[in-house]
């Protein structure tokens, strides 16, 4: 699933039967988009070979804080690795290496890594029934929870001594699953129905040649990407782009004209909490649409160009208790007709933008917003890559929505 899509994944293995698991896990990991770093235990190396681990993860694996095999090689900076990771894993997590994090024993590097680590670790316990329901073991369980550290809890079934009980290190394939459910349940926007507008829309003249603009979209996917990473349910609506959306978390809906993305808007409108509309819909289409090819002429050719309808005004006249956020491209009194924007079009949040801004606008990779919420509050940022301005936006989202 997409919440481990990116994260950065220190697997720690210690030196158990079950760490032959942790080949099965890693490939599991790197199929759902992680990036993978082994270390390893010196003992584990006799369940499960660096070389196997390296090979899935395509990763070095690291089992001590320096190669032996040669004197020049830099030292295994456990720090680094640490602070590298967004999720520490500990699987399989033996009674001996459990203690010693309990302790705070550092006589390996695993334990240094763990030892330094700032983000969340989680466990999954693999040892004999006895060990299992030892009262040290439960003690060590819950000195472990008291740090924060999450255990992925051991199954039941045959152990390696022929006994049949609680013991057995889960599967990779419900590790997996505990780790989405346990990520997903924490995100910020859980429950919440994005919809957003992206794009330009092409209005035709004939059926060959339109009215368009220089919209590509890449802001508008941005917003919708980066609202689901963040477990919003998103309906990404878009004029015509060379984009395309992998998120599972995001529905897509291709639109040509204003007139489409009117009515697909509206059609989702109700069922929304948050709508962003950063389309750059056209302002004007031609009245009237010849159904064949108008051929060149001598002199000029004359369009009768009428009004499309605003998309932003008429969800400000219908919401009801949503959300409601619009863009503001301007090139002359930027933050004067950004406000009266917001207000007329009884918006909660505008992004103002300039094409007179260098990194802003239209085709580029970066932009440069203004935020202004209802209140009139001022929120300049200086110019960032587009998925960062849509990280800004939904945080200022999120502020709104808790306010």
């Amino acid at each position: 699933m997409y919440v481990l899509s990116g994260k950065n994944i220190v697997l720690g293995v210690t030196a158990g039967i079950a760490a032959y698991k942790s080949a099965f896990l890693v490939r599991l990991l790197v199929k759902s988009g992680a990036n993978v770093k082994v270390v390893m235990t010196p003992s584990a190396k006799e369940f499960v070979t660096p070389l196997t681990l390296s090979t899935l993860s395509k990763n070095e694996v690291f089992s001590s804080f320096t190669n032996e095999e040669d004197e020049n090689a830099q030292w295994n900076n456990h720090v680094e690795l640490a602070l590298w990771a967004n999720l520490f894993i500990v699987a399989p997590a033996t009674a001996n290496t459990l203690s010693k994090m309990a302790a705070g024993t550092c006589d390996n590097l695993l334990l240094a890594v763990y030892l330094s680590a700032k983000c969340q670790v989680y466990y999954a316990p693999a040892m004999d029934l006895d060990m299992y329901k030892h009262p040290s073991t439960k003690e060590t369980f819950k000195k472990l929870e008291s740090f924060g550290n999450i255990q992925i809890p051991a199954a039941h079934g045959e152990l390696a001594s022929g006994l049949v009980g609680q013991g057995r290190m889960a599967e990779p394939e419900e590790i997996i699953s505990f780790l989405e459910k346990n990520l997903l349940k924490k995100l910020p926007l859980r429950g919440k129905r994005f919809l957003v507008t992206a794009g330009p829309t092409y209005e035709a003249i004939d059926p060959v040649r339109f009215i368009g603009n220089h919209s590509s979209g890449k802001m508008g996917f941005a917003i919708a990407e980066a609202a689901a990473d963040l477990g919003a349910e998103v309906t990404l609506i878009s004029g015509p782009v060379s984009l395309s959306v992998e998120h599972s978390m995001v529905e897509l809906i291709s639109v040509t004209s204003a007139k489409e993305m009117y009515e697909a808007t509206h059609h989702r409108f109700d069922d929304c909490d948050v709508a962003i509309l950063s389309a750059a819909v056209a302002d004007y289409r031609p009245a009237e649409i010849s159904s064949e090819k108008i051929k060149k002429k001598e002199g000029t050719l004359v369009l009768n160009l009428e009004k499309t309808q605003d998309i932003l005004a008429s969800l400000g006249e219908a919401k009801k208790g949503q959300l409601l956020v619009g863009f503001a491209l301007e090139t002359q009194n930027e933050l004067d007709n950004a406000k009266t924007k917001l207000k007329k079009k009884n918006l909660d949040l505008i992004v103002l933008n300039s094409l007179r801004d260098k990194g802003a606008g239209f085709k580029t990779d970066t932009n440069k917003v203004t935020l202004i919420t209802k209140d009139n509050k001022v929120i300049p940022f200086p110019v960032k890559t587009k998925k960062e301005v849509a990280t800004d936006i939904l945080k200022q989202i999120l502020d709104q929505i808790h306010a």
